[in-house]
């Protein structure tokens, strides 16, 4: 009994020291990332600023995003209002705010989405191999043979300009890249000796795809998510740029761009030229986000 309970009182004690020992750890590799690529580094800070500015928007944005000041329309940038107005008077740096929240949600949904799809049909189709990676992979070609933004465009237009439509109709688009990538790396990890290890000693296919090959790729699924999140938020803007997003009045950078940012460009040129850099600057930050991070796990690319 007294030993049992000197193991205990040793785990107990090795606990707090094991977890300062992780955060250490962490703190390490976070600083040698940002020492390594500066770039990327910066990119994730702006990443960063753009989630916790669509968390807190209330507590951030001075004013109600689809609240007019008739009598303050078309007020240039100042002190009241720090990027200006639009043709009603709506305060355009609270419409930013709360724009990136569109932004955030429909990028990760979307991303989540479509990796998801897309690690699934890799999975299998890499596995398997045989009819079901002919199948799977026919069915690759034919979304990728369609521009994305003209499948997202018909599926949106067809159910209707929801967050969730929008969320479903670029996770769908996205599925394609995300499992030719999945793929390749199943099939290189498929021929190590532990995979017909795994598969004399009786394990299943379930357990030999989940425990033995999916951790394996994590690294090519990570690079594939920081860009698709920059595109998703790109397809999000195209699409209510076009018309057939959000319907307003809720702000999202892309309506900001369509057809007011246009018509009033001349009096009022911040209406467009703000969303447009903060689209710009966030796709930029995940797109050198996504080149980091595939400089940094890919060991054919370390120095």
């Amino acid at each position: 009994m007294s030993s049992r309970g000197s193991r205990h009182s040793d785990a107990r004690v090795l606990q707090p020291i094991e977890r300062r020992a992780h955060g250490i750890l962490a703190f390490g590799t976070i600083r040698s990332f940002a020492r390594r690529k500066p770039l990327g580094a910066a990119s994730a800070v702006v990443i960063l600023i753009l989630i916790l500015a669509a968390a807190f928007a209330p507590q951030i944005a001075p004013y109600d995003p689809t609240d007019p000041f008739y009598l303050d329309a078309l007020k240039p940038p100042s002190t009241r209002y720090f990027l200006g107005t639009d043709m009603i008077g709506r305060d355009v740096f609270s419409r930013l705010i709360y724009g990136a929240r569109i932004s955030v949600v429909v990028g990760l949904g979307a991303v989540a989405m479509g990796v998801g799809l897309g690690m699934v049909w890799g999975t299998l189709s890499g596995y398997f191999g045989g009819k079901v990676d002919l199948v799977i992979q026919r069915f690759m070609d034919a979304i990728q043979a369609i521009p994305g933004l003209l499948i997202a465009m018909v599926l949106v237009a067809t159910l209707g300009g929801s967050v969730i439509n929008m969320i479903f109709a670029i996770g769908f688009t996205m599925q394609a890249r995300a499992n030719r990538v999945v793929r390749g790396s199943v099939l290189s990890v498929k021929q190590n000796s532990y995979i017909e290890a795994a598969s004399a000693i009786g394990a299943s296919h379930l357990r030999i795809m989940l425990r033995h090959m999916l951790p394996n790729i994590f690294a090519p699924l990570a690079i594939i998510i920081s860009v698709d999140l920059g595109a998703a938020i790109l397809t999000e803007a195209s699409l209510s740029f076009l018309g057939v997003g959000v319907a307003p009045p809720t702000p999202t950078w892309g309506g900001m761009l369509s057809s007011e940012g246009r018509a009033y460009f001349e009096p009022a040129p911040w209406m467009a030229v703000f969303p447009g850099l903060a689209i710009s600057i966030i796709v930029l930050a995940f797109n050198l986000l996504g080149d980091s991070l595939r400089d940094t796990m890919d060991p054919r690319l370390r120095t």
